[in-house]
């Protein structure tokens, strides 16, 4: 799925194209797209009908925009959803789902998802800790590119869970934005094995883990994110390529780029984890 840097080129792409167009339609090609909008599809065309789209916001993974009405259009993206903005004459994807067109005759949004796990809803906004979120993502945590996150809070919410740090990164709740292949990435960077008990980790541990988290989300958002596909792709359509700098994510059986050793694949949480086994040494007590 996408995580931080993925989600954040999309938003960057959508805020530049529809902040400040008004919608004149929308058209629901699949219910499936909105059934997370309880109301139903009818509904949901009318709470978007005439309404200005007045900016495209993101926390962690999650990606809404905001409406003249206060309230907001929040995306799931799912496996595959992608956020397309497209000429009005343009043939439709296969996999169009929803599709939204404005007042100026300009481009228009297109969802489209390809495997229908993600969807679109209209969501009430809530105020949390001064930022103004939509309610599905009031309990979610700001995410190290936040300007308002704290680094020694993280650090702390990290250190209170009896759990594997990587599980721990993975945990919206503590730190968002992180999935499997950037938790993989700063592991990596900082010689730890996912297994690691989060609590049992120094404060300078911490902080060195979601530094490289940070690090690592910043150089793929540089390229465009990571693509292994033709899922991830900015509202253009084109995929990042950070697949290439990858350390230990994707490359098992390769040699590791700072010792030589082969990278090893491990399950975890039905996916997997990729590591070093010699820079990345398995904890003794999970042997």
């Amino acid at each position: 799925m996408p995580e931080l840097p993925e989600v954040e080129v999309v938003r960057r792409g959508l805020d530049a194209h529809v902040a400040g167009r008004t919608v004149a339609g929308v058209e629901v090609l699949h219910p499936r797209s909105v059934r997370r909008h309880v109301p139903g599809a009818f509904d949901f065309v009318g709470r978007l009908v005439g309404q200005t789209l007045v900016a495209v916001r993101r926390r962690g993974k999650y990606l809404w925009v905001e409406l003249g009405s206060g309230e907001a259009v929040l995306a799931h993206l799912g496996m595959s959803g992608q956020m397309l903005v497209t000429a009005p004459d343009a043939p439709p994807e296969k996999h169009l789902r929803v599709r939204l067109r404005f007042a100026d005759d300009g481009p228009e949004l297109r969802f489209v998802d390809q495997r229908t796990f993600g969807g679109l809803s209209v969501e009430e906004m809530t105020e949390v800790d001064g930022a103004l979120l939509p309610v599905p993502v009031a309990h979610i945590a700001r995410d190290p590119m936040d300007p308002s996150f704290s680094l020694a809070d993280a650090v702390d919410a990290v250190r209170r869970k009896r759990s594997e740090i990587k599980r721990v990164l993975l945990d919206q709740t503590v730190v968002s934005g992180i999935g499997n292949i950037y938790a993989d990435e700063a592991l990596w960077r900082c010689s730890l094995h996912w297994a690691r008990p989060a609590d049992k980790l120094t404060r300078p541990a911490v902080r060195r883990v979601l530094a490289a988290a940070t690090d690592v989300m910043g150089e793929a958002l540089q390229v465009g994110g990571t693509s292994f596909d033709a899922l991830y792709v900015n509202v253009n359509g084109q995929s990042g390529y950070f697949d290439r700098a990858l350390a230990a994510y994707g490359r098992e059986g390769e040699p590791c780029r700072r010792c030589g050793a082969p990278i090893r694949r491990e399950p975890f949480m039905n996916r997997s984890s990729f590591s070093c086994p010699r820079c990345q040494p398995r904890p003794r007590a999970t042997q």
